[in-house]
């Protein structure tokens, strides 16, 4: 059907004559076009709702890593020689009350310089070992990073596995893998459980703890100086083979470095060098050489004795 147009110009009518289908065609494609507009419309603002979201999601990732990563770098670095920047696994506080039911007095396996030392269960079966340093420990700090930045660059199977630490807040831990057997002292000088070792086994032990030593003084990409070697600070797994631990006093040494110079004696009276035990001068020498005190560490695992008495004396 045709529609006719009126249109009036000076004073005269002008009628034209317009085809109902052409009428329909703008109105349907004047329907086409807003449509065409309210989907871009709707895209644009879609899209930039979504980059919006994005964005936001990422600067809020930035600023949360950037809140606890200096936080962590800060309080290990300061160690002589060495780098910041250490791939190690961080343990979130909340894994590790929940692995040690919340550091329980059943937990607990010791206790020592550093701090008390609690065995955990991971989420996924995992047995650890948590060292947390003591809020009165002055000397633990400064041993937490030299833990980290030692034992997370060695690897050897006579050197106890550092699976990572946790540090959150004033709280410092160090994560191990967990050794059934305990410590070395705990089973020599046990009544009830040296036995359990023959002389083959304790020989054993000893020939791993100098393939240990080996390896820290002449094998490893870090020549180390333990500094505080003693049966207390070898670990035996569900094999008894023994793994060396605590390195809070250890030295790193230069690739063609024999001695150096130190402001203070560390180790364990009795387990010490006669050097280090009669030192005079304000500054010791202590060289890369094997240490004196490691055949203490042996003797006692050979005899099954203590290199102290019960009065603290040397035997």
């Amino acid at each position: 059907m045709d529609n006719d147009l009126e249109v009036a110009n000076y004073g005269q009518d002008l009628y034209v004559r317009v085809a109902a289908s052409e009428l329909e065609a703008n109105a349907d494609r004047s329907k086409k076009q807003s449509r065409i507009i309210i989907a871009v419309t709707l895209s644009v603002a879609s899209a930039v709702i979504i980059l919006a979201s994005i964005s936001w999601f990422i600067i809020w990732k930035m600023r949360r890593n950037k809140s606890s990563r200096p936080d962590n770098q800060a309080n290990i670095s300061g160690v002589e020689g060495e780098r910041d920047d250490l791939e190690l696994p961080l343990f979130d506080m909340v894994t590790i009350e929940a692995a040690t039911n919340n550091f329980s007095a059943a937990n607990k396996m010791g206790a020592g310089g550093f701090g008390p030392v609690y065995k955990g269960e991971l989420l996924s079966g995992q047995e650890i070992a948590v060292k947390r340093l003591a809020e009165n420990s002055g000397q633990g700090l400064q041993e937490f990073k030299n833990e980290v930045l030692l034992i997370s660059q060695l690897q050897h199977r006579n050197l106890v596995k550092l699976l990572g630490c946790c540090i959150q807040g004033e709280e410092r831990m160090l994560i191990y893998e967990y050794m059934p057997n305990r410590s070395l002292d705990s089973l020599i000088f046990d009544e009830a459980r040296r036995c359990s070792l023959n002389w083959q086994k304790r020989l054993d032990i000893v020939i791993g703890i100098a393939r240990g030593l080996l390896y820290l003084h002449r094998d490893s990409r870090l020549r180390v100086i333990h500094r505080d070697l003693k049966v207390s600070n070898i670990l035996l797994d569900s094999e008894m083979n023994p793994k060396i631990s605590d390195f809070g006093m250890a030295k790193i040494f230069g690739g063609n470095q024999t001695e150096s110079k130190t402001k203070r004696v560390v180790g364990t009276y009795g387990y010490m060098s006669p050097e280090d035990t009669q030192w005079q001068e304000e500054q010791a020498v202590f060289s890369s050489r094997p240490q004196t005190k490691s055949p203490w560490s042996c003797m006692e695992t050979l005899a099954r004795r203590k290199r102290l008495g019960p009065n603290g004396c040397v035997a």
